[in-house]
């Protein structure tokens, strides 16, 4: 894949996925701007050489790339990333928001404080920079914006305690995926997101992993930030090497909202009365995910299509 030309913001990408995923792209001819506040795993704290140091590591090998250690946590440093990237390379065309930290709080001990900063970087952040790149990304000839969700906050069966907030969080790039693909299909902007599973420091791993590799994440991002990509509004689940595209489908039939299709009931005994036929109506997911999802997988054999050999 050939990236020359193209100019892409990836934020939290002064160490682990980000960073891979900004390599990548480098290598691929992109000019990268290299997002990344410096803060610990939990969303606390600053270190300006996050950044500064990790895009100096790629510009010794050549690749343009800029660093950027702006708050995203507000609107105005969300504006300040989008205009230093345009400032540096005169376009933008990718923004992949990567950003972001694993805090747990059971729900007895919710405060607001808490809450407010895992939807400061889910929730406000992603909106902030899409509402400062869409301008930019209307004149790009392929515009991508890649958002990232959690298979914790997707799945049930995945879920963990402590994990409201997050979960909320990662939820909510969903939502702003769907309405986002509507709204620049028109403009040819094409919204994905990716949940993605690896070893990183936020699994209090500093080692090169021997599995869960960042590695093997990278191909499906750089895939969804390239011009190959035509399909909007997905969701990529990528883990040790492996790839399942989804998707929220609706119901064969519906006429929404006035005919939803399904099962019919007036009042509340009823609806006890049908409640097997209508949890389990429509269902099309055997191992129990997300009710109405469509699946297409892809395996790639780690160590072989290694994202530089996309």
């Amino acid at each position: 894949m050939d990236f020359t030309g193209k100019t892409a913001i990836v934020t939290g990408a002064g160490r682990g996925l980000g960073w891979v995923y900004a390599r990548e792209l480098a290598k691929l001819g992109a000019n990268v701007v290299i997002s990344d506040i410096g803060a610990d795993n939990v969303g606390d704290g600053a270190d300006a050489s996050i950044a500064r140091e990790a895009a100096q590591a790629l510009q010794a090998e050549g690749y343009h790339v800029i660093g950027d250690s702006s708050d995203l946590s507000s609107e105005q440093g969300c504006r300040g990333l989008i205009d230093a990237a345009v400032d540096a390379f005169g376009q933008l065309d990718i923004v992949i928001h990567n950003a972001g930290w694993v805090g747990y709080q059971p729900i007895e001990q919710a405060d607001a404080a808490f809450i407010a900063s895992a939807l400061d970087i889910n929730l406000y952040t992603p909106v902030w920079l899409c509402k400062y790149a869409w301008p930019h990304l209307k004149h790009s000839s392929a515009a991508r914006i890649v958002l990232t969700t959690s298979d914790r906050a997707m799945y049930q069966r995945y879920a963990q305690t402590g994990l409201v907030a997050y979960a909320a969080g990662k939820m909510a790039q969903l939502g702003i995926m769907n309405a986002l693909s509507m709204e620049g299909a028109p403009d040819g902007i094409l919204v994905n997101a990716v949940s993605p599973v690896a070893k990183t420091r936020m699994w209090g791993v500093t080692q090169t992993p021997e599995n869960l590799k960042p590695e093997w994440v990278a191909p499906g991002v750089v895939y969804l930030a390239s011009p190959a990509c035509q399909d909007t509004g997905y969701i990529l689940r990528a883990s040790n090497g492996q790839f399942t595209a989804t998707r929220f489908a609706e119901n064969p039939g519906v006429d929404y909202p006035v005919d939803l299709a399904r099962v019919k009931a007036a009042n509340a005994e009823q609806v006890a009365a049908l409640w097997g036929q209508i949890k389990d109506a429509g269902a099309s997911d055997p191992t129990h995910g997300l009710r109405r999802f469509q699946p297409v997988s892809m395996n790639v054999t780690p160590g072989i299509n290694s994202p530089g050999a996309m």
